[in-house]
Order: structure tokens, then C-alpha cells, then sequence
């Protein structure tokens, strides 16, 4: 398997749905508690990169198996990337597992020193990793994958990098953990968005494989007015956010990349083609989670 391979496998383009909310849950923790744990976060960077590609590797690998099981040889061979590729589905394996059991090991470590509500935490993301791709009724083949996935994402890689931050000198409550939702409620929203546009230009595919994603539910029409309304909620929840000082006043400015974001949103809505248009869903993610960390990064920075 050659590198180029291996990285479409691992779908390394859609890391920016970790790193940047792992990016702004650190710039958070600094802004608000002035305390960083630089080993624990290399470390909870490490194995939350490993496990995010061991996901991204098994849903390639269980879609693919799930071709096997319905038939769906086009599929298989034109679209999924070992078929294409012609992987060895039991390397695929082996690779899945090894990442899951390293990042495994390096969760267990940070446990031992942050305490039980990182443990906690720890299990509910590698469930929903799991049970995303996984299991007799994956997550991606049902209504709630853009929400698990917003969340968990989003939210949750966020509190855990604040929480590997202060775990020692900040209770974690309710108190800690409402003010990180709704700093987060952007990028919970935009990558919500991002599953949600690839299920609309998956439509017919996710039928093939028996998926039975919120568009067969709602349709693609209401679906795609749902996707829109996914970044004005995000965008909502920015500003309060800014205005009642949860985050730097600066992160405000992350509202000028709206106008583009709404303008990608529409023309995806308007032709809804997996290789035409889901480009700018991606780009609307990088737009916005990129935008919201460099005003952070300055108003952290200024103590604006």
C-alpha cells in the first residue's frame, strides 16, 4: 500500500474536523484558565489523530464489506477505496486494529494521570468511533450520524483538550462544560454539515448498502434546507458565545467568512453531485474552523 494509498484510506483531507477543534479547545483553556499540560496534549493529539484515522479506515472497510454482502460489486470496485485500489482487506484490518489499540494505550496513560472524567469521555468517543461504521445498525446508516459525529467531534475533542489542561486545577462540571458547547457550536455545526452534505450526494449509494441516513427521511429538499440551516445555528451560537465573553471578543470576526460560506452552501444545495460540488461543504469546514482559530489565536494572544 503506497503512502498516497494509506492517507486516502485513513481520508487524512477530513482531519481538519479534529485538529482545529483540539486547536481551539488548547487556545481556550489558555485563554480562560492560563494552563497548559504540554505532554498530556502532545499525547491526547497523538492518539485522538491515530483513533480519528482508525474510524475513517474502518468505515472504508466496513462499507466495503457490506458491498461483499449486498452485492453492490460498482460499488466496490469504482467508488470504495480498497476495491479500487485493490487492498488486501486484511492489512485494512490489521492497520484498524493496531491504530485503535495504540491510541488505546496512550487514552489509558492520560487516564492515569488526568483521572475518570477523561476515562469517561475516553470510552463514549471510542463507542461512537466504533459503533459510527460498526456493529449490526452502524451510526452512518441511520438518522443520527450528523449528529454523533458534530458532536463528538465538535464538542467533545474540544472539552477534552481543555480538560487535559486543567484537569488539576479546574473542577469539571456543568459549570466548565455549558461555556465549551456553546463555544464549540460552530464547529459542531459545519462538520455536522459536512456528513449531512455527503449523505445528500450519497442518496441512491446509501440505498445500495441498505443506509438509511436522515435525507431518506426528510428527503432531499428538506434535507438540504437543514444543511443550510446547520451553519446559521453555528454562526448563532458563534456570536452569543463572543458576547457574553466565552470566547475572545475577537473570535466575533470569524462572522465575516459567512457570506462565502452561505454563498458555497447554496451552489451545493443547488447541485447536490458528490464530485462536483461536495468540495464545498469540505471547504466551508476549513473556512470556518481555520477563520475561528486565527481570531482565537489573536484574542487569546491580545486578551481581546
Amino acid at each position: 500500500m503506497s503512502v498516497k494509498v494509506f492517507l486516502e484510506l485513513v481520508e487524512i483531507k477530513a482531519k481538519t474536523a479534529s485538529i482545529f477543534p483540539f486547536l481551539m479547545g488548547s487556545l481556550y483553556a489558555w485563554y480562560h484558565f492560563h494552563h497548559l499540560h504540554l505532554t498530556e496534549l502532545i499525547v491526547f493529539f497523538i492518539a485522538m489523530l491515530l483513533f480519528n484515522m482508525a474510524v475513517d479506515a474502518n468505515d472504508n472497510y466496513q462499507d466495503y464489506r457490506r458491498s461483499q454482502r449486498t452485492n453492490a460489486d460498482d460499488f466496490r470496485k469504482r467508488t470504495n477505496v480498497i476495491g479500487v485500489n485493490h487492498i488486501n482487506p486484511n492489512l485494512v484490518l490489521a492497520l484498524i486494529i493496531g491504530m485503535t489499540v495504540v491510541s488505546g494505550g496512550l487514552g489509558l496513560w492520560m487516564v492515569s494521570q488526568a483521572g475518570w472524567p477523561l476515562l469517561v469521555m475516553g470510552v463514549f468517543s471510542f463507542a461512537v468511533g466504533y459503533l459510527y461504521a460498526g456493529g449490526p445498525r452502524p451510526i452512518s446508516s441511520t438518522p443520527f450520524g450528523e449528529f454523533f459525529s458534530g458532536f463528538t467531534m465538535g464538542f467533545i475533542i474540544w472539552l477534552i483538550a481543555v480538560y487535559v489542561n486543567t484537569f488539576d486545577t479546574v473542577a469539571f462540571n456543568w459549570a466548565l462544560i455549558w461555556p465549551i458547547w456553546i463555544a464549540s457550536g460552530l464547529a459542531q455545526f459545519a462538520i455536522a454539515a459536512l456528513l449531512l452534505a455527503n449523505n445528500i450526494a450519497d442518496e441512491e449509494e446509501d440505498l445500495t448498502l441498505h443506509r438509511h441516513t436522515i435525507v431518506s427521511y426528510l428527503g432531499r429538499q428538506k434535507s438540504i434546507a437543514m444543511f443550510i440551516e446547520f451553519y446559521n445555528a453555528g454562526y448563532v451560537l458563534l456570536i452569543l458565545a463572543s458576547l457574553l465573553g466565552i470566547l475572545p471578543k475577537l473570535a466575533l470576526l470569524t462572522v465575516l467568512t459567512y457570506p462565502l460560506v452561505m454563498k458555497q452552501a447554496r451552489a451545493f444545495g443547488a447541485n447536490p453531485v458528490k464530485s462536483e460540488t461536495f468540495i464545498f461543504a469540505i471547504k466551508n469546514l476549513l473556512i470556518t474552523t481555520l477563520a475561528q482559530v486565527v481570531f482565537m489565536a489573536v484574542g487569546v494572544g491580545l486578551n481581546i
